[in-house]
């Protein structure tokens, strides 16, 4: 008998029951129908197919097994050809620890009233001369890694505020954007998520001139789940009760102790994503990619033999204009 589902409530069940089409009865059954599957994409490494972890891929896509699978595979696929993002993916990373105790990203204490955790990034706090952009992805990567091991959060999902205020035009022209792409790939096709919606506040008309650029990138569903609220706060709580939220959000909770989400996931020895515990294979290792993600794709955003650090990586894609300038949001 699998141990997962142990811990889960009479609503939970339901809810797994109603909105994923989880069936007690069929979990087993589908979680091999997904297994069985692995044999059709020899050019991917599955470093890992336990029931638990299949059990989530499922979930994510409603327990339809082609597309879980089609997720599973992308899941390894995408970090088998991102080598330079997941190198050193763990918490003991400089970049990605300095990002998780600047609060990019926190996540809140309190759920919201569907029960989904809330991620809050405070982009202000983002200093690019002691961390890049792609540490905060590995520091967003790490986190979702760390919540979704919680069968509540595979089956509740989450929600993201991110909050712009005093984010200024200098640090906007730090946001690479083919990182942003890689950003935008990998988490709405590639992770195992249920993203409810992604809440802007206070954002300047700078970034909304970013999101102009990377929303032909978007699905479209997805497109409708980001929601723009400005200094108006009153639209947020609409979305995400203000009983929830710290004082910053306009919430009544107290501030929030920016340090609270990087010592717990810091804090947690066991949990690692590093080398040690997943194998990447080298690219002459992958005998072939599927049409998910075009070679034309990894082409362009790979580093050369060269960059071994992200910092190198990141100088390079500068080095082919790919970094934000002032010109770019001359916008007519």
């Amino acid at each position: 008998m699998a141990e997962y589902g142990w811990g889960l409530n009479t609503e939970l069940r339901r809810k797994a029951l109603q909105e994923l089409n989880e069936h007690p009865d069929y979990i087993d059954h589908a979680i091999e129908v997904v297994r069985d599957q692995i044999e059709t994409r020899p050019d991917i490494k599955f470093l890992r197919t336990d029931d638990a972890f299949v059990l989530r891929f499922l979930r994510a896509r409603k327990f339809d097994t082609f597309e879980a699978f089609k997720l599973l595979g992308r899941y390894f696929e995408y970090r088998q050809n991102h080598q330079t993002i997941f190198k050193d993916f763990n918490t003991s990373e400089q970049g990605v620890k300095e990002a998780l105790f600047d609060g990019i990203p926190a996540v809140l204490q309190n759920t919201d009233h569907f029960g989904r955790k809330i991620l809050v990034l405070y982009s202000a706090n983002w200093d690019n001369s002691r961390y890049g952009l792609a540490a905060i992805y590995r520091a967003i990567l790490l986190t979702l890694e760390k919540l979704i091991d919680d069968e509540e959060c595979q089956i509740n999902g989450f929600v993201i505020v991110v909050d712009w205020s005093q984010f200024t035009f200098r640090q906007s022209t730090w946001l690479n954007p083919k990182i942003l792409r890689q950003i935008i790939e990998g988490l709405q096709d590639c992770f195992p998520a249920r993203f409810a919606a992604i809440h802007f506040v206070n954002q300047p008309w700078y970034i909304e001139a970013v999101f102009k650029m990377l929303k032909p990138f978007l699905k479209e569903k997805n497109k409708d789940k980001i929601h723009f609220h400005g200094i108006n706060l009153g639209t947020l709580h609409r979305e995400i009760h203000k009983e929830v939220l710290p004082a910053e959000l306009g919430g009544t909770k107290p501030p929030y102790n920016i340090q609270y989400w990087a010592k717990e996931l810091i804090g947690d020895e066991n949990f690692s994503f590093s080398d040690k515990h997943i194998y990447w294979p080298n690219q002459t290792q992958i005998k072939t990619r599927s049409k998910s993600f075009p070679c034309s794709f990894y082409q362009s955003s790979k580093p050369t033999e060269d960059a071994e650090t992200e910092d190198e990586f990141e100088e390079e894609e500068k080095a082919r204009g790919t970094y934000l300038d002032e010109e770019f949001f001359l916008i007519d």
